[in-house]
């Protein structure tokens, strides 16, 4: 009798065994029959994976998912492309958002059409106390000059005006907005130029000159500030953006920000680079880089010189169309040296605006002062437009990060050379160059400056060729990126770049599921094709914040 009794004992712990191990494990969703880009060390592709509390419990075929795991949310990809949340490695989200209220002068083919529309602007919003525009290109203008603020001042002589270049490098500002900012003529300042013609204001500001006038507009409400950036988190999500470095912000923004996003209101994930100014290094430097779930605070951005289209951009020799202008630099060389020497004992990246070859010079040498040879500080050069042929290997050597934007080749292609002349421009918007020199780099956009899509940012990287399809055969095409290497760009090399490879930037479990679903694939679309690919869903920690 004891030994039936043993026996039935053990047949019940073996059912009760067999019956635990085909138990499925709880998940919080489940995507399954897609083509995952994993994005991970060998860029392997998946069909399914599960999510759990925001983050990747496993990942692999379709039938070891769906009989491991279980969820009242599945999501059947029908075979769609399914890549990692796209990473804008650099970009301006807080200002993106405050400019999405303002006048839109982009892609206008004159003066007088941004003037119109200026017009109808000021009717549409009577109640402001400013008028701002973003967006003008004198480069795109009849004749490529910069206009004189003249007319603004016809238009609008009791309102004040302040319009941004499209690189936000260059301003012109009515009577109205000068007269309140004090601006004299004869005035000057280190690493900016106000205008004068025939003793007059023109209203034009380069660099440095444009904070005269830009001060002086009024902060926004906190609840105005709020309505911008939920409404540049929409348009971010809805192309597949799900983290953002913020390159250039105050304190201020920050706890604003932090704000919002422990209210439960901003789900963008942020890395922030805050500005060179004292408030800034007194409030962050003494306690170091600040981190929650979605928010980074680890870089401080510097301005080595201006734009290449304002001719702000400093070069080793005068530009081809400015016979004896060299453009400048925006601080002093101690101000960089001391800096530099301040970072590099820090946890903070030391991350530097430098567009033109001397400029570029002057902050390789800096960094290389206090790096003094590899390292793993990721200290990045943005933008890194134009560098002379002797200072390329200055990247690797150091281990300086080129922070790049695709569609600033693109756009600047048409009159490029006009500033360069050809020999100089080989070593411009050099990609394939400077992308061998660590073997990773981050890829951005630098909106508003840029447009915010990621898909022109692969058909500029890999096929280099506009939302035009100009040039037949690409700008400079030897220096292309190959598809797999700008989708690295896009998510892992970007989240490299801000210290959070091992969070996000690939889809590989114990990470943030963030993640984007397509209806083309990337990998594998034809060029005349690729901007015409929609994002089906966006989701930021296993929560969808946009669907199609």
């Amino acid at each position: 009798m004891a030994t039936i009794k043993n026996s039935v004992f053990v047949a019940f712990l073996f059912f009760i065994f067999t019956c635990s191990c085909k138990q499925k494990q709880q998940a919080d969703l489940i995507v399954h029959h897609a083509l995952v880009y994993t994005v991970n060390y060998a860029f392997d592709t998946a069909q399914a994976f599960a999510v759990k509390d925001g983050k990747i419990i496993a990942i692999g075929k379709n039938d070891s998912i769906l009989n491991a795991f279980q969820s009242d949310s599945m999501f059947d990809a029908k075979g769609k492309a399914v890549y990692p949340g796209f990473i804008d490695a650099h970009a301006h989200f807080v200002e993106y958002g405050q400019e999405l209220f303002t006048a839109d002068l982009f892609d206008t083919k004159s003066f007088d059409e941004a003037l119109e529309r200026l017009k109808a602007f000021a009717a549409s919003h009577p109640d402001e106390k400013w008028i701002l525009g973003r967006g003008w290109d004198q480069n795109k203008w009849p004749g490529k000059a910069y206009p004189s603020n003249q007319k603004l001042n016809e238009l609008f002589p009791n309102k004040p005006v302040y319009i941004s270049r499209v690189d936000g490098h260059a301003a012109i500002a009515n009577q109205k907005a000068l007269d309140m900012a004090g601006i004299k003529a004869g005035q000057t300042l280190t690493g900016g130029e106000i205008e004068i013609k025939n003793g007059k204001l023109t209203g034009l500001l380069i660099d440095n000159a444009k904070d005269l006038v830009s001060d002086k507009i009024p902060s926004l409400s906190s609840a105005d500030y709020e309505k911008r950036l939920m409404a540049a988190q929409r348009n971010c999500f809805a192309v597949g953006l799900t983290t953002i470095n913020d390159c250039g912000l105050s304190y201020r923004d920050v706890d604003a920000i932090d704000s919002l996003q422990k209210a439960g209101k901003l789900d963008m994930r942020l890395y922030v680079m805050l500005s060179d100014n004292k408030e800034n290094f007194d409030r962050y430097l003494p306690k170091g880089p600040y981190k929650t779930d979605r928010l980074f605070v680890k870089g401080f951005k510097f301005y080595a010189d201006g734009a290449l289209g304002s001719r702000g951009a400093c070069l080793l020799q005068p530009y081809t169309d400015k016979p004896g202008w060299y453009g400048f630099l925006l601080s002093s060389k101690s101000h960089y040296d001391s800096m530099a020497a301040i970072l590099a004992k820090s946890n903070f990246q030391m991350c530097t605006h430098a567009i033109g070859d001397s400029g570029n010079r002057q902050i390789l040498n800096t960094y290389a002062q206090v790096l003094k040879g590899k390292n793993d500080k990721r200290w990045r050069i943005e933008h890194a437009q134009v560098i002379n042929q002797n200072d390329f290997d200055l990247f690797g050597k150091f281990s300086i990060i080129p922070s790049v934007q695709p569609t600033h080749a693109t756009s600047d292609m048409y009159w490029a050379v006009e500033r360069l002349g050809n020999e100089r421009l080989k070593g411009a918007y050099a990609y394939k160059q400077l992308l061998q020199q660590n073997g990773w780099m981050p890829l951005g956009t630098d909106f508003p400056v840029e447009d915010i899509s990621p898909f022109k940012t692969f058909l500029a990287s890999v096929f280099r060729r506009d939302a035009k399809g100009f040039p037949q055969n690409g700008f400079q095409p030897e220096n292309a990126l190959s598809r797999q290497e700008t989708i690295k760009g896009m998510t892992i090399w970007a989240a490299k770049a801000d210290f959070l490879e091992n969070e996000i930037g690939s889809l590989e479990p114990g990470k943030k599921a963030d993640f984007i679903i397509l209806d083309q694939d990337l990998m594998r679309v034809a060029e005349p094709d690729v901007l015409k690919t929609k994002v089906i869903a966006t989701y930021s920690g296993g929560k969808k914040e946009y669907s199609n």
